[in-house]
């Protein structure tokens, strides 16, 4: 049975391109954006007489898009344009910024993989001595926020800086386990 593909509602413009870029058989207004809940990132066709800003929020549900004209397909980091690269990690920070209690839940909640690795040691910087005392401190008390995190964890890097690596590490398809980012089949339709 397959599993029920995971859907941005809403996205961040990353690039606009209004004439669309060389190749396209048909001239039209495009844009590359990301998700804001799983990190889609998407190549949109957009409406005609709309025009996008980087940094934009756009809604790209099932329901109707008002900038949105369809969602041409899934992208890769590596079909991103230059100037939507150089735009992603500073959208994914605001993303994660704004969101903390999405990823203070992971370091809440987060459990084993296999008997010899844990979610935790996904993050880059977590080796066995910062996961046993994540694990140890969230036992007496969940973590109210990344600076408790930073207080209670001795010698723990910047939590923030972790997850916005291993959300760049993941749209960058660099390792099999994944957290924030689901693994999207190349032929799956939206």
């Amino acid at each position: 049975m397959k599993k029920p593909l995971k859907k941005d509602e809403n996205g961040i413009v990353l690039d606009y391109l209004p004439h669309g870029y060389y190749g396209m058989r048909v001239s039209q207004p495009v844009s590359q954006v990301i998700g804001i809940e799983y990190f889609s990132l998407l190549e949109v066709i957009v409406r005609d007489g709309v025009h996008l800003k980087v940094g934009q929020h756009v809604y790209i549900g099932d329901g109707k898009r008002d900038e949105v004209k369809f969602i041409k397909r899934r992208i890769d980091m590596k079909d991103l344009t230059s100037a939507a690269k150089d735009e992603l990690i500073d959208i994914i920070e605001d993303v994660v910024g704004k969101t903390p209690k999405k990823f203070l839940d992971f370091f809440n909640r987060a459990g084993p993989i296999t008997t010899r690795l844990h979610q935790l040691e996904l993050l880059p910087g977590i080796g066995k001595r910062h996961l046993w005392a994540i694990l140890s401190e969230r036992k007496e008390k969940p973590f109210e926020g990344f600076e408790d995190l930073k207080k209670r964890v001795t010698m723990l890097p910047d939590p923030e800086k972790m997850i916005i690596r291993r959300i760049m590490e993941e749209l960058d398809d660099k390792d099999k386990y994944r957290i924030f980012v689901p693994k999207f089949e190349k032929n799956q339709r939206f």
